[in-house]
């Protein structure tokens, strides 16, 4: 009888209350004699915690369907807009205005990686890429940010030729117009990228939604641009286009370290800590050893050893696995699988039971 125990399968769920949602606590079930809690028993009676791969599945393929949703209605608003924009660049000949244009256009076709990055998430996972096609949303931030940096250095060369050769603005009440058009269109895309990246934990996505933010702000800048052109002074035009450079860059940044954080597999130190919490109160788990996770596209996945009584038997260590891995996914928003390995409580004398492991992890 083996004195190890691994336990490691996707779990999904019937219902969403603990896994979906970033504030439950653990086993944060409705009070049972609550209509709520009613309900939430015949749901466990009808429709049992599933360890099947389709089940596992519902979950992601509803966040990435929200995620679609958002990019594609995101991308008509600032298509609407960035079009708005483009006609009054070409009336009035603001250097300002033509960076901001270029800013949402960009910020619109952001849209194109991150689209197909969800449709390939969807996918089932096969032997060659064994944790599915998640990744693809890392690679489309890394998109995004190259993309936010040409658009950068593309507004910082149109104001630099401004600045070296000025022209007068023409139009300016549709430039102040198309302005407010453009950080209405800009601010509305954010709030909602950033509200639906944040609910299905999609880091690329919010990173998109505070791209757009900064766009909205920079066309404010705009307004700044026209009223120095109304008061006749030429040179407020490319001064406020290099401002908007700034505001891309400084957007660049925040965009560039959270994807760089996810591609690194970082994940919030808080998530860890609940994790820990949650499975101490575990019965029958000693102590909580290494704990590991990570981020698969919008998903999370974790990895943990947990001590048990050296004496338990393998059925007995795998109830306890169930029970940990079970405490993990009501505890951790968006995790949909744990790898529990349960170790034997040292006894004084015995040998460590993986020396036999130590030479393969010392380079």
């Amino acid at each position: 009888m083996s004195d190890r125990h691994e336990h490691a399968h996707h779990h999904g769920h019937g219902h969403r209350h603990a896994h979906d949602h970033p504030d439950v606590r653990p086993h944060g079930h409705p009070h049972p004699h609550s209509p709520a809690g009613l309900r939430h028993r015949l749901s466990h009676l009808l429709k049992p915690h599933s360890h099947e791969t389709a089940d596992k599945l519902d979950s992601a393929l509803e966040s990435s369907a929200r995620g679609m949703r958002a990019l594609w209605v995101s991308l008509a608003v600032l298509g609407i807009t960035a079009l708005a924009q483009a006609l009054v660049v070409v009336v009035s000949g603001s250097v300002a205005l033509l960076g901001d244009t270029v800013h949402n256009t960009a910020d619109a076709l952001t849209a194109v990686p991150l689209g197909i990055a969800f449709v390939l998430g969807r996918r089932a996972a096969t032997r060659r890429f064994t944790y599915g096609y998640g990744r693809a949303e890392d690679l489309a931030g890394i998109v995004i940010v190259l993309t936010i940096a040409a658009s950068a250095a593309f507004a910082a060369w149109t104001a630099v030729d401004r600045l070296l050769d000025p022209r007068p603005v023409q139009q300016i009440p549709a430039v102040a117009v198309a302005a407010l058009v453009g950080f209405a269109g800009n601010e509305w895309v954010a709030r909602y990228r950033i509200r639906v990246g944040r609910a299905i934990g999609s880091a690329a996505l919010v990173a998109d939604g505070l791209h757009a933010r900064t766009d909205g702000f920079t066309s404010l800048a705009v307004l700044v641009s026209a009223g120095g052109a109304a008061l006749g002074w030429q040179l407020a035009d490319p001064i406020v286009g290099l401002a908007i450079t700034a505001a891309i860059a400084l957007v660049l940044r925040d965009a560039a370290r959270e994807v760089f954080r996810r591609v690194m597999d970082a994940v919030d130190p808080a998530l860890v800590d609940r994790a820990e919490r949650a499975l101490r109160e575990v019965a029958g788990v000693r102590e909580v050893g290494e704990l590991r996770m990570r981020w698969i596209g919008h998903r999370l996945r974790a990895e943990v050893a947990v001590v048990v009584d050296g004496e338990a038997t393998v059925r007995q260590a795998h109830a306890i696995a169930v029970d940990a891995e079970h405490a993990l996914l009501h505890a951790v928003p968006r995790l949909t699988a744990a790898l529990v390995h349960a170790d034997p409580a040292p006894v004084p004398g015995e040998a460590d039971p993986h020396l036999a492991l130590a030479h393969h992890s010392a380079a």
